[in-house]
């Protein structure tokens, strides 16, 4: 049996997707992983969590339902938000908001096509997820491991409710026995090796790698299980006292933090982080009741690690142990954390101390208190550190100072650079001036090696992008077969032509989609039958129907792909959807004004009053009724499209439904602002007209080029010139005709 998944033959139904994209909150959903400030109305801003930023330029909108870096361009629907952050797939991320919201997931048999596509990701989550289970049970359920492991764990103090927090286990003093167990369940050997959770000898024997240790899961921001920490219970040398998880595509060390699933909530909380080094440390404290707490898992602090903490808050305590050896080593450290715009205190603990036995030996309190009156600004801290013992060595003391220079040097905010200068210039008894031009000399030597390495970087970039970039990006098939080894190398010569037709229809087909995507649903104007009844057309119907008259079909498959999408969600699902819908809303309505006229009869004086009032109130209720009918379908196949599992479905549809700039409060508050919507038939038929007159011009180019190469030959068909030029004169005629639609084309409205 081969059991790559827990879900490797289901998927979810269109129902149960519907019910998450109802659920999904895009501020709820985020505010999991990036501490947002709201900025005015429902909109929320925070540090981007997918590139390096040091000033907030994530925005979050709440009435939209979408986020969006106007930097980096990352963004869209919570789904898309889930699997970029987590790197998830499209159906993990549905399942993920699944359980956030706690809808119960309806699923059908996949196709075979389907189950081809699942990821390899979730393969090796979901092993993780059974090898969690596997050593929890062990833990408490097995007698060697209540007697080995749940004594350790009891001797450094846990209790069984931190235990449980952390999710702490044990693996048997047994050579495969999770090997068996998982096996046994017909998990694959293939993803047992790939997490590094089981091992292979050079003679064929197979191995659990953490075999006779208690484990430590390592959880992602999401609270899966991403890795494992083994700690080993013997005392003999040859056995190394940890044993961690391999790097693989679910775990990358420098981008993790320990404990941070189990922190984030009250970093954002409290605007701080504690940084620790071990797992112990964090538990410990943790348990003391110091809760925003994470460690480094024994590795030099990362740009990756810094970056994942500045998404919660930009304001970090480092925790050092007495050893002066060790917190000159560390130093490097704080300059990181300085670089990348974090506001740094310093806690140093009593010698012989640790942050797991200091929290063991103090109440909660008493550790609070230690950290309120410890913390020092790294400044201090530093100077002190250096200074040691420099007091009579001029020349030590100018490289301490030389040295702390260059940590000032690397913060990005001038005005706190300044004020750093300033407070160095009273500890050190050296001039301003002097520190200044210190900080200047070396500020301007950090910019050179960071523009060097943001060179090298784009280089590098640029040479993977030429070793792996397709003959095309978005064609199709047929037109760009992947080229073999025995094959030209070079792209043909139709190809390139092809290629470039796509890239020139690319902002014409995206234009018409786009209505489809914003407006696909909504009434645009009535059809008239030859009995002379009146009939609805939507968006897409008219959209389609142009296309079809001309025998139009998009060269950029993608555009091609989102109207066929949304066609099959007008025929097969918007109806039951609306009626649902609408039941609801007819009940809301009805609702709010049986409570209005309640309470004007309960508050109004006269006969007129309570007349006019509830005329007022039922204006008011229809009035929301019939937006909230409008909303429904603005946002229909919009929202659809944004939670496709097509990757570029999903990412065109979310950039064609976010819109950097929106009008200010005073420009909407005193004047009615004609919207896309309230000019749907003008502009709808003017994008397909534009459409149709791209396709004719590029035919007309096509024909003169044509005509050009023929002429240059001395046995040209005349006949066929003629024949060419005669189709250029009805093309140019027909291209008039389609100017003359552009300006005055006027559909008439449904009413």
């Amino acid at each position: 049996m081969k059991h790559n998944s827990r879900h490797s033959s289901r998927h979810i139904d269109h129902a149960t997707v519907q019910r998450i994209l109802e659920a999904a909150d895009i501020v709820d959903v985020v505010s999991d992983f990036v501490h947002l400030r709201k900025t005015g109305g429902n909109n929320y801003k925070g540090l981007c969590p997918f590139h390096n930023d040091r000033t907030p330029s994530f925005s979050v909108s709440k009435s939209k339902n979408l986020c969006k870096c106007f930097s980096c361009g990352k963004g869209g629907s919570p789904v898309t938000f889930i699997m970029e952050h987590e790197q998830m797939s499209y159906n993990e991320a549905l399942r993920y908001l699944a359980k956030k919201y706690n809808i119960e997931i309806v699923e059908r048999e996949m196709t075979d096509k389907e189950r081809e596509e699942e990821s390899e990701r979730e393969s090796m989550l979901a092993i993780n997820d059974f090898a969690l289970t596997h050593f929890e049970q062990n833990l408490t359920e097995t007698q060697d491991g209540r007697d080995i492991g749940l004594s350790y764990f009891r001797e450094r103090g846990l209790s069984d409710a931190i235990i449980k927090k952390f999710r702490l286990g044990y693996s048997l003093d047994q050579s495969d026995a999770l090997h068996k167990a998982a096996t046994g369940q017909g998990y694959n050997d293939k993803y047992l090796f790939g997490t590094g959770l089981c091992g292979k000898s050079e003679n064929g024997r197979i191995y659990d790698r953490y075999k006779g240790r208690v484990i430590f899961p390592i959880f992602g921001t999401s609270g899966r299980p991403i890795a494992f920490g083994g700690r080993t219970l013997s005392s003999r040398k040859d056995i190394a006292k940890y044993v961690n998880s391999p790097e693989s595509i679910i775990y990358h060390k420098s981008n993790v933090l320990y404990g941070l699933y189990q922190a984030k909530h009250a970093i954002g909380q409290q605007d701080k982080c504690i940084l620790v080094e071990g797992y112990m440390d964090v538990i410990s404290m943790f348990q003391s009741g110091i809760e925003n707490v994470v460690a480094s898992s024994g590795t030099s602090l990362t740009e990756g690690q810094i970056r994942l903490i500045h998404r919660f808050t930009s304001n970090i305590t480092v925790i050092y142990d007495g050893d002066e050896a060790g917190i000159k080593a560390s130093l490097r450290g704080i300059d990181m954390l300085l670089a990348e715009g974090m506001n740094i205190k310093v806690l140093l603990l009593p010698d012989g101390e640790d942050p797991d036995s200091f929290a063991r030996s103090h109440t909660a309190e008493e550790l609070a208190e230690y950290i309120k009156q410890n913390e020092t600004d790294f400044i201090r801290f530093k100077t002190k550190i250096l200074l040691n013992g420099a007091e009579n060595d001029p020349q030590k003391r100018a490289e301490a100072i030389k040295d702390i220079m260059q940590s000032v040097a690397k913060i990005p905010d001038e005005i706190t650079r300044h004020v750093y200068v300033q407070e160095c210039s009273t500890l050190l008894n050296v001039t301003e001036q002097k520190l200044m031009s210190h900080m200047e000399a070396a500020r301007t030597k950090y910019n050179e090696e960071k523009a060097n390495e943001r060179r090298k970087e784009r280089a590098r970039e640029s040479i993977r992008d030429i070793e792996n970039e397709p003959a095309t990006s978005e064609l199709d098939q047929s037109a760009t077969q992947a080229k073999q080894p025995e094959q030209v190398a070079t792209t043909s010569e139709s190809d390139k032509q092809l290629a470039a037709y796509a890239a020139f229809m690319k902002t014409y087909e995206c234009e018409v989609v786009r209505y489809v995507v914003k407006y696909g649903v909504m009434d645009f104007c009535d059809e008239i039958d030859e009995n002379g009844q009146q009939h609805p057309i939507k968006v897409i119907d008219y959209v389609l129907r142009e296309l079809n008259i001309d025998n139009i079909s998009f060269v950029n498959p993608v555009y091609q792909r989102i109207l066929k999408e949304a066609y099959a969600l007008r025929q097969k699902n918007w109806a039951d959807d609306i009626d649902k819908h609408n039941e609801i809303l007819i009940q809301q309505r009805q609702k709010a004004i049986a409570d209005g006229i309640e309470e004007i009869r309960r508050t109004a004086h006269d006969l007129s009053s309570i007349t006019a009032k509830e005329q007022a109130l039922i204006e008011r209720v229809d009035k929301e009724y019939y937006e909230s009918i409008t909303e429904f379908n603005c946002q229909y196949i919009a929202k659809f499209m944004m939670y496709s599992p097509d990757d570029q479905v999903r990412n065109l549809a979310t950039d064609m439904c976010i819109e950097k700039h929106e009008l200010s409060r005073v420009h909407t508050k005193y004047a009615k602002i004609e919207t896309e919507l309230d000019r749907l038939t003008e502009l709808v038929p003017r994008a397909i007209t534009e459409l149709k007159d791209a396709i004719i011009g590029c035919e007309i180019k096509g024909i003169q080029q044509e005509i050009s190469d023929l002429s240059m030959q001395p046995n040209a068909d005349i006949q066929h010139i003629m024949d060419l030029m005669a189709r250029q004169t009805q093309l140019n005629e027909i291209r008039k005709q389609l100017a003359k639609a552009i300006g005055d084309r006027i559909i008439t409205p449904r009413k």
